[in-house]
């Protein structure tokens, strides 16, 4: 443990700071002084990039901004008694005890254990009020010591009928946080007993009430174990018995089955995806991010008493996990809501459109432009074992062979096939967003019937919307325990399907077909400046957000295309292609360059990212520029779509097509022109790059000391702040 922390790592009353931002760079600054990190800038933005995704503020006015991070090389921790509390998002104020724990990317299970039992340690009210006392930094040192080392070491469970005493948080190193209260302690338990967590029959003592719960943090290193403790207290004043299984950094606690069977509702505290959850299976659930773990825990454990009783609670599925509405989701932003249905609908649909983009693509590679014409009699009337004679072939064909014209008329059917299922699929999986599995069947038939209607991928959204909606809204509907089974499986489907579909033939249905074929009729005109127009407004739709949903739109616009028919009687659909994957590239890969050609303008992390972004780049990964884009975003977004912008144009103006929907660079053989389809990517890079340098040199941030503060020309370095 001394290791970790030693009197030059400790600030008592001298740390003084305008907010958690300044804060945080204050202290990564006292590590860098301690000589635990050669670049306190990047340890700095690694840590307020954590702190944006969730508040470390704790009650009792306790911070522990933290992180993992390649700035350190071994597991650092500072500490800083404020003279000045300051709000870091505790919900009981500001914090004037800050801890900062940094740890390596590559850090072992040991070292992860000890920042994990500082964490827990923090929960403890005499710990912190001795933090506050402490006279000197070795006594914040030893005390630190102490506390680690009492967490560490495995405690024995008590027996049944052995009430457990005040402030023992009866942790097991083997089984995760656990709290016992036996069934004699009635009024003896130390604490108050809430009335929900007994229940008590004439001339019986008191029921104790059983319950689980996992907690887990992206970091899984503080949160994760502080939340773990804090139900573990909870339960313990309450007289409710609780196991709590940690998944994080250190490794997982997982609970016996026979555990979980005895429960009687699930808590799950958590900001990541639970591991396993069909364990849980048909238990009632609270799910609730984890900082409530640490923030409410009796607040938890009530409401968990309460829907173990409620025949209308969430429940836990076997397939999907949790099933049913959390106070937090209806809280969520309707901008975030659409966000989160349309790339789910997206992302679910883009296997079958790289299968099937790719299958058409090597179909016309194996059988020549021409195989339109017969790869349905070829594929339909012959077999390996009854390939067609050489001279029944059409002129074209003869020269790849009868073996390459049947493969590639084979290909081009099957790739048919799977790009049948784009605006089905579209629509299921939209709808799946918006309703969990039973928006799926309503959701793919609503898209089917818009692909027969001609509707296009906007009918294939309208219908997927449609079928989510009314899934997810029959599932708001209060019903006897007895037909929830039925609901999911039958009630559901049906009635979703009946009111979507019936409504895209009844009424929406033809107005969108209409629609869509007067835009796809607009755009097979788009020649010269209107098509070079198109690639500008492509490129910065694919720029925009890197993956977000206005990218989602301008890709599900070129992808729903290509199926519409070959390339030789209309190749607009493949040029919108080759515009939108080769402006899909260029962030990634004009910020890789940025971070080759001025270093000292990105952080240590940036530049390990560059690295990987090269490989994304080139596969057409646009979500490689997010971690740029995330640190800067005034200046990386507008730099990457004066790229895009860019590329998209010039590949119109080459009349650059593509017949596979995704793959990049590795898909070359599906693009002609390949050289000029390169040119233009390097092009955009380049702009993008020249672009986000001159901006992080010439510019500062706004507001000054916010995430996105940078240094001006005279302190490039200081740009990597964030």
């Amino acid at each position: 443990m001394s290791s970790m922390i030693t009197t030059d790592l400790v600030s008592l009353d001298t740390l003084r700071a305008a907010d958690k931002h300044d804060a945080i760079r204050a202290l990564a600054a006292m590590v860098q002084s301690a000589g635990r990190t050669d670049d306190a800038e990047a340890l700095a933005a690694d840590a307020w990039t954590r702190e944006q995704k969730s508040a470390t503020g704790m009650p009792g006015g306790v911070a522990i901004p933290h992180c993992r991070t390649a700035s350190v090389q071994e597991p650092t921790l500072a500490f800083a008694r404020l003279p000045e509390p300051l709000d870091f998002g505790a919900k009981d104020g500001p914090a004037d005890l800050a801890f900062f724990i940094a740890a390596p990317d590559g850090a072992d299970s040991d070292h992860l254990k000890i920042l994990s039992a500082l964490a827990r340690s923090l929960v403890r009210k005499d710990f912190v009020a001795s933090l506050r006392e402490a006279e000197d930094a070795q006594s914040v040192v030893d005390l630190i010591g102490s506390a680690v080392d009492g967490a560490l070491k495995p405690k024995e469970k008590k027996p049944a009928d052995e009430p457990a005493p005040a402030g023992d948080t009866g942790t097991d190193a083997g089984t995760g946080a656990s709290s016992g209260a036996s069934a004699g302690a009635g009024a003896g338990a130390a604490g108050a007993t809430s009335a929900a967590a007994q229940e008590t029959t004439a001339g019986q003592s008191p029921a104790v009430r059983r319950l689980v719960a996992v907690t887990a943090c992206p970091t899984g290193i503080a949160h994760t174990y502080m939340a773990a403790d804090a139900l573990a207290l909870a339960a313990e004043e309450m007289g409710v018995e609780i196991e709590v299984e940690t998944q994080g950094s250190s490794g997982s606690s997982k609970l016996s089955q026979s555990t979980v069977n005895a429960a009687e509702a699930v808590i799950f505290a958590a900001d990541v995806d639970v591991r396993d959850k069909q364990r849980f299976a048909g238990k009632p659930v609270i799910a609730v991010p984890v900082k409530r773990g640490v923030d409410e825990p009796q607040q938890l454990i009530e409401r968990a008493l309460r829907a173990a009783k409620d025949p209308h609670a969430s429940v836990v599925t076997a397939e999907t996990g949790a099933e049913g509405s959390d106070e937090d989701d209806e809280q969520e932003r309707f901008g975030k809501k659409v966000q989160r249905v349309l790339m789910t609908g997206v992302s679910y649909m883009i296997p079958f459109v790289a299968a099937g983009g790719l299958l058409i693509a090597l179909g016309f590679l194996l059988g020549g432009y021409n195989i339109t014409d017969v790869a349905d009699d070829i594929a339909a009337n012959s077999t390996l074992w009854n390939l067609p004679a050489e001279a029944d072939l059409p002129d074209p064909f003869r020269g790849f062979g009868v073996l390459g014209a049947y493969l590639g008329s084979v290909f081009f059917v099957i790739g048919g096939v799977a790009m049948g299922f784009l605006v089905p699929a579209l629509a299921g999986y939209i709808a799946y967003g918006m309703a969990d599995r039973p928006g799926i069947a309503p959701g793919f038939i609503a898209g089917s019937v818009a692909a027969g209607m001609d509707a296009g991928f906007i009918g294939g959204i309208v219908g997927g919307v449609l079928a989510g909606a009314v899934a997810y809204w029959i599932k708001q509907l209060s019903v006897p325990r007895w037909l929830a089974g039925l609901m999911p499986v039958v009630i559901i489907p049906l009635v979703a399907t009946i009111i979507s579909s019936g409504l895209l033939y009844l009424f929406l249905g033809g107005p969108i077909a209409a629609l869509t074929g007067a835009l796809e009729s607009w755009l097979s005109g788009m020649t010269g400046t209107a098509a070079i127009l198109l690639g500008i407004v492509l490129g910065l739709m694919m720029c925009a957000d890197l993956g977000g949903p206005i990218n989602k739109v301008a890709y599900s616009f070129a992808v729903a295309g290509l199926g519409a028919g070959s390339i030789a009687e209309n190749p607009t659909p493949f040029l919108i292609m080759a515009a939108v994957m080769a402006s899909g590239m260029v962030p990634p890969l004009g910020l890789a360059l940025a971070t080759f050609v001025d270093r000292k303008l990105f952080t240590v992390a940036e530049r390990e990212n560059g690295k990987t972004a090269v490989l994304l780049g080139a596969a057409f990964i646009s979500e490689g520029a997010i971690p740029f884009a995330a640190a800067d975003p005034l200046r990386v977004l507008p730099a990457a779509m004066l790229g895009g912008m860019t590329t998209g144009a010039l590949t119109m103006a080459f009349d650059v097509t593509s017949q596979a929907p995704h793959g990049g660079a590795f898909v070359f053989f599906a693009i002609d022109s390949f050289a000029l389809f390169a040119l233009s990517v390097v092009i955009g890079a380049v702009v993008t790059a020249t672009v986000v340098v001159l901006l992080k040199r010439f510019t500062r941030r706004t507001p000054e000391g916010s995430p996105a503060a940078v240094a001006t020309a005279s302190e490039p370095q200081a740009a990597a702040v964030a």
